[in-house]
């Protein structure tokens, strides 16, 4: 099996896992909404679905029609780091529970989640987004859309 095959597979791979966050956040936000939760900046969630289908579809494409080399040096390293970040990520979703969605939601009277990966850092998941937004690319060498992401 091709290099190429395989990067698809490992993106088909993450794009069903951000299917499951999305059917998370469908219901974490209607939980949210019925205590009373208010959303903040409505109109860049649109825009930021565009960017990490983007990054998807670059990575993709770079690596079809760009053609690079796989190279195990920077790949494997950088699948570690995507790896990593997705397991952050679900940390993330398994400490906020149903507080957590891809929007930006607040429940007025909860207190501030300090447990899990909120000891060490106010924001985890963007940390998690950033990397994968580097990392994936990078484990096909499509260095071109890891620079336009980051």
């Amino acid at each position: 099996m091709s290099s190429e095959l395989l990067f698809t597979l490992l993106i088909v791979a993450v794009s069903f896992e951000r299917v499951a966050e999305l059917v998370v956040s469908r219901r974490n936000v209607a939980w949210s909404l019925r205590r009373g939760g208010v959303e903040s900046g409505q109109r860049h969630y649109v825009v930021m679905v565009g960017l990490h289908t983007a990054l998807l579809a670059g990575a993709l494409l770079e690596v079809w029609l760009r053609r690079p080399s796989f190279v195990p040096a920077l790949g494997w390293g950088m699948l570690v780091a995507v790896v990593a970040s997705q397991a952050l990520r679900w940390w993330c979703i398994r400490t906020l529970g149903p507080r957590w969605n891809t929007r930006v939601v607040v429940v007025p009277g909860l207190p501030l989640v300090s447990g899990g990966p909120y000891r060490w850092l106010a924001h985890p998941n963007y940390v998690a987004v950033a990397v994968e937004g580097f990392a994936l690319p990078l484990v096909h060498s499509a260095w071109v859309t890891a620079l336009v992401f980051t």
